[in-house]
């Protein structure tokens, strides 16, 4: 059996991991609104639409703040067209997923369902087909109290308090070919600029004080193998940096573009080096600059895409059946590698959505009329977000490496949270295919360790969750769960292909 141990102090740490980290992304794509988190008729729905068996799971999941509603779609959303009477709401043709957008779910609809769900909105603005003019619009609309048009038109459509959104994404993947209005680095960050200046003035504030202040997420490039990868995000960034908080990031994997082991990698392998890579980009702005802010990074879409989709959707209906991918346990541990790498790197991402929530690439599926249940990836995101509000310890792990591809690929991935109780979680991923791994976990500083839970996952990593069979996959408590207290270091065998939640009250 291999071996490797982790090395942590109390006092050495990276930062506290931001809630926002546990957020997620719904578009109108698919069945993700339609069928997802609306469903008039539905069985379980309320007064307004809103599946109540689909908002049990999502508090369950634990999902902080939720991104509306693009994505692609954003890029060609008139955002009037969702406000007011559902009856007199425009349908048109939604050109980015070739489906009829009926509007009858809109801004005003998403932010009641994200009251009702206990969850932060974050809303996107069309900086692709629109601009500057019709962000501020929106804005006005949301957000500023009463006494001017768009304000008293909120108020008039059942809405009297402002929604009081605080964060705003400045379009979607704007160097993006497939992106309606795409737009060159110049172009764009300088309609991020006008949009983010006329969205807000201090003097809008209801109060006559900056006590109100949104906060704004500018596009980065689309992704690393994007030609306008680094060059994007430094152009952009030099053009609005004063006004915007966050650089946005974006990144997918599938089983199809990998071996097994560089797959489970993949936050190893190509999230933490994105993130450091972006993470550089903006300091180097700020330093040309003079400047003592730090742009954080928006990791917004993230999550694997096995693409298994085979047959066409009908074109120009109603929330087609798309991209509603099963998912696997052996997805379930990539993505708790991906969870891991985006919490150790919680000083500087402070936003990460997992795209998307529900039916489209999601934790949630659902039937019309039918039931809702949980997909195999939807367990590391629940626990990450149940016991992930902390602050991550400065860990030296140091185990075996295989060689994959053109990757030295460690077989544990960890990273260690310090509760607020001082009550310490691990969380880890074993991804030796083949044997258990045992790991001596030293934790210098805290007082004697009870291992007072370890849930895991492991089995044959082609199982997937169904409606017919909708708990196969899911954590199980392992036997060592009750383990006496004993002074650092504990040694811990992992099972071979597993995600593991080591809970160890101090």
């Amino acid at each position: 059996m291999a071996s490797a141990t982790i090395i942590a102090d109390r006092d050495f740490v990276i930062d506290r991991v931001s809630p926002r980290v546990f957020g997620s992304f719904i578009e109108h794509l698919g069945r993700a609104v339609y069928g997802g988190i609306y469903e008039p008729g539905h069985p379980t729905a309320d007064r307004n639409g809103f599946r109540q068996d689909v908002l049990a799971l999502i508090r369950e999941l634990g999902v902080t703040v939720v991104r509306y509603p693009g994505g692609n779609f954003v890029s060609g959303y008139r955002w009037e067209d969702g406000i007011g009477p559902s009856e007199k709401r425009p349908a048109r043709r939604e050109l980015a997923w070739m489906s009829t957008e009926t509007n009858e779910f809109g801004t005003d609809e998403f932010v009641d369902w994200c009251r009702l769900a206990q969850l932060e909105p974050m809303l996107a603005v069309n900086l692709g087909t629109r601009g500057p003019a019709e962000a501020g619009d929106m804005y006005e609309y949301c957000n500023h109290p009463a006494g001017t048009a768009l304000s008293d038109l909120r108020i008039a459509n059942g809405h009297r308090d402002p929604h009081n959104v605080r964060l705003w994404c400045l379009g979607n993947e704007m160097d993006g070919s497939w992106q309606m209005g795409a737009k060159t680095a110049q172009e764009y960050g300088r309609s991020a600029l006008e949009s983010a200046k006329l969205m807000y003035y201090p003097d809008m504030n209801r109060s006559g004080t900056d006590l109100f202040k949104p906060e704004f997420i500018v596009c980065g490039s689309s992704g690393r193998g994007m030609p306008t990868f680094g060059t994007w995000d430094e152009q952009v960034l030099e053009q609005c940096f004063d006004k915007v908080d966050y650089l946005s990031v974006h990144s997918y994997t599938s089983p199809r573009n990998a071996d097994p082991l560089s797959y489970l990698a993949f936050g190893d392998t190509t999230m933490g080096p994105l993130i450091r890579e972006v993470t550089a980009i903006c300091d180097a702005v700020a330093a040309k600059r003079k400047s003592s802010k730090r742009v954080h990074l928006s990791y917004d879409e993230w999550n694997v895409w096995r693409g298994d989709e085979a047959k066409p959707f009908a074109a120009w209906t109603k929330a087609p059946k798309m991209l509603e991918d099963v998912y696997t346990l052996a997805d379930a541990l990539c993505v708790g590698g991906m969870l891991i790498t985006l919490m150790n790197h919680c000083d500087r991402v402070k936003v990460a959505c997992l795209a998307q929530l529900v039916n489209v690439i999601a934790p949630i599926m659902t039937r019309n009329g039918g039931p809702a249940w949980r997909q195999t990836i939807f367990h590391p995101f629940a626990a990450a977000s149940r016991l992930g509000r902390g602050t991550v310890l400065r860990q030296v792990a140091n185990g075996p490496t295989v060689k994959s591809g053109s990757n030295d690929i460690n077989l544990l991935s960890s990273c260690l949270v310090r509760q607020d109780n001082g009550d310490v979680t691990l969380f880890a991923v074993n991804r030796d295919l083949e044997k258990p791994l045992s790991v001596d976990i030293d934790l210098r500083g805290f007082p004697k360790l009870r291992l007072a839970n370890w849930s895991v996952m492991d089995g044959d990593l082609a199982e997937k969750n169904t409606e017919a069979q909708p708990d196969r996959v899911k954590p199980r408590s392992h036997k060592a769960a009750a383990g006496e207290t004993q002074s650092s270091p504990v040694t811990v065998t992992l099972p071979k292909a597993s995600w593991n939640v080591l809970e160890f009250a101090v």
